[in-house]
C-alpha cells in the first residue's frame, strides 16, 4: 500500500543577542562550563526576570520575514515539567497568546510548482541548561553534568501546521528547513549554526493511506540537529508506521529519540499534551502590548529576502538563475559579489569566477566568505583584465591565487611576478612561426581545410610565450599567415 506523508517541523532558534532573554549574563559559546549564570537564569529564589526588548524585535523581525500575523498583545506562561536542566522546575514560554500566528515559508514542492508550508505559529521563550553525559575514567560510573551557561538563552520556536499546508515528502522537509535556516540567516537573527545546537528541531510524523482524508496518531522524534540524521529518521519512521498499520497495528503518538548509530527511531516517552505542562501565565511578567510604530519599524529595516535577491540579481545583472541561486545562498556571499559588480564590467564573468574559481580557492583553505583576503574591488579589477583580454584566463587564474595568499591587488601581482601580458603582435608573430614551422603536418591539415587543429598551434604559441599571449590574437595571426 501507498501512503502520503504528513510532516510538520518544531524548530528552535537560538537568537544572536549579546545577553540572555530574562537576564543581563552573556550569550557565549565555548566557555567554561556555569561562567555565565546569575541568580536569575539560575532560577534562585526571589530573582525576578526582565524582558530582552531584542529578542521581541527579533521574534516580530521573524513573523514579518514568514508572512505571520503580528499579535499586538502577547503574553508569557510558565510550562511546567522537571528535569536536571531546568532549574526553576519550569520554562518561561508562550502558550495562548505568541507574538506570531499564521504564517507561511513557500518552498518549490517536488511536483516542481511553488507550495506555500503553513507556519501555525512563533513564539519566544528560554532555553534550558544542557546535560553533559560522560563516565569517570577512575570508577567507570556513569554520571551526568549540568551546564547552565545556555539556561535562559533566547529561543524563537517556529511551530509548523500539520493541517493547513503541511511537509508532504522527506525532501520537501529537507528544502523547508533549509530555507528557513536561509531566511533566518539573512535577517540576521541567527547564525543557525547546528553544530552548536543554534538551531534544533522536533519532526513531527504520521501517515495515511494515499488519497486518504484526517489524520492518523503522530509521533515526534526530538532534539534534531543534522540534516542527513533528520531525513534518516523521517525514511526509517515512515516505513516503521507503514509496517505497524498493515499489521493491523495502530501508531501510538509518543516521543522518539533517534539513535545515530543504528539509524533507528526508540521511544523516549509517550507524547505530551498542552494539559501535562500546566501552562499559566507567568505572574512575574507583565503582558506584552506592541504599539503600531515598533513593529512598522522592524517591517521597514527588514533586509532583502533570498528570493528577492534571486530577482534583483538577475534583472539588474542578467545572471542565469541557476548562478543567482548559488550567489544567494549565503547572504554575505550575495554581498560580495553586488561589492564586486559596482566595479565589474561583466557581472556575467565575475559570477563565473566567483563561482567556480574563488569558491575553489575558499574550499581549499577552509574559508567562509567573510574571511576572504581578496578585496571585491580588486576581485573586479581582475576579471575585468580577464573579460577585455588584457590577461589570459590561465594567468588570470595564477594572479587569483596569489591575491589570496597576499592579499595585493592584482596590477601589484602581475609587476611583480613579470605576467604583463604580451600586446605587441609583431612578437606574436614570432611565436607562431616557430610553432608552425615545427608542426608541418599540421599547417598542411588546416591548409587542406581540416580547422580544427588550430586550436592545437594556439596551445603550442600559449606554452611557448608562458601563457602571455592572448589567444584571440594569435588565432588572427595564424589565419592571415595562412589566408584563411
Amino acid at each position: 500500500m501507498e501512503y502520503d506523508a504528513i510532516i510538520c517541523f518544531e524548530t528552535h532558534v537560538e537568537l544572536k543577542t549579546e545577553t540572555k532573554l530574562f537576564c543581563g549574563c552573556r550569550v557565549a559559546y565555548d566557555i567554561p562550563p556555569n561562567t555565565e549564570v546569575c541568580p536569575v537564569c539560575t532560577g534562585q529564589p526571589g530573582a525576578l526576570p526582565v524582558l530582552n526588548k531584542k529578542a521581541v524585535e527579533y521574534a516580530i523581525r521573524a513573523g514579518v520575514a514568514l508572512d505571520c500575523t503580528i499579535n499586538q498583545r502577547s503574553r508569557f506562561a510558565r510550562k511546567n515539567y522537571f528535569y536536571p536542566d531546568l532549574p526553576k522546575g519550569y520554562q518561561i514560554s508562550q502558550y495562548e497568546l505568541p507574538f506570531c500566528e499564521n504564517g507561511c515559508l513557500e518552498i518549490t514542492g517536488d511536483n516542481g510548482n511553488p507550495y506555500p508550508v503553513g507556519i501555525k505559529r512563533i513564539h519566544l521563550e528560554e532555553d534550558a541548561g544542557k546535560l553533559v553525559h560522560s563516565s569517570d575514567s577512575f570508577d567507570d560510573a556513569d554520571y551526568s553534568l549540568v551546564d547552565y551557561n545556555r539556561s535562559s538563552v533566547p529561543l524563537l520556536e517556529i511551530v509548523g501546521d500539520h493541517e493547513q499546508n503541511p511537509l508532504r515528502s522527506i525532501q520537501e522537509a529537507r528544502t523547508y528547513l533549509e530555507k528557513l535556516r536561509q531566511i533566518l540567516r539573512y535577517i540576521g537573527i541567527s547564525d543557525c549554526k547546528m553544530e552548536k545546537g543554534q538551531l534544533r528541531c522536533d519532526v513531527n510524523l504520521s501517515i495515511r493511506p494515499r488519497g486518504a482524508k484526517g489524520f492518523n496518531n503522530r509521533t515526534e522524534v526530538k532534539n534534531m540537529s543534522s540534516f542527513r540524521f533528520m531525513m534518516e529518521a523521517l525514511e526509517y519512521e515512515m516505513k516503521r508506521q507503514a509496517e505497524i498499520l498493515e499489521s493491523g497495528g495502530a501508531i501510538e503518538q509518543e516521543t522518539l529519540l533517534f539513535d545515530e548509530v543504528k539509524h533507528i527511531t526508540r521511544p523516549m516517552r509517550s507524547k505530551e499534551n498542552a494539559p501535562d505542562y500546566r501552562y499559566f501565565p507567568d505572574p512575574d511578567l507583565l503582558e506584552v502590548n506592541l504599539e503600531d510604530k515598533f513593529v512598522n519599524d522592524i517591517r521597514s529595516a527588514l533586509p532583502e529576502l533570498p528570493h528577492q535577491r534571486v530577482k534583483r540579481i538577475m534583472d539588474e545583472y542578467a545572471i542565469p538563475r541557476d548562478d543567482a541561486l548559488i550567489l544567494t545562498k549565503d547572504r554575505d556571499i550575495s554581498d560580495y559579489f553586488t561589492a564586486c559588480a559596482s566595479h565589474c564590467r561583466d557581472p556575467k564573468k565575475l559570477s563565473h569566477w566567483i563561482i567556480k574559481e574563488l569558491f575553489r580557492l575558499l574550499k581549499d583553505a577552509s574559508f567562509a566568505i567573510g574571511e576572504c583576503p581578496i578585496a571585491p574591488k580588486d576581485f573586479a579589477e581582475l576579471v575585468n583584465l580577464v573579460s577585455q583580454g588584457n590577461v589570459t584566463p590561465g594567468i588570470g587564474r595564477k594572479i587569483l591565487d596569489d591575491m589570496f595568499k597576499t592579499g595585493e591587488n592584482p596590477e601589484s601581482i602581475i609587476h611583480k611576478k613579470g605576467l604583463k601580458p604580451i600586446q605587441d603582435d609583431d612578437q606574436l608573430a614570432v611565436f607562431v612561426d616557430a610553432v608552425m614551422d615545427e608542426n608541418p603536418k599540421v599547417v598542411s591539415q588546416i591548409r587542406e581545410g581540416n580547422l580544427k587543429p588550430i586550436d592545437f598551434l594556439v596551445g603550442q604559441v600559449m606554452r611557448k610565450s608562458k601563457g602571455k599571449a592572448n589567444p584571440k590574437s594569435v588565432i588572427e595571426i595564424i589565419r592571415g599567415k595562412l589566408g584563411l
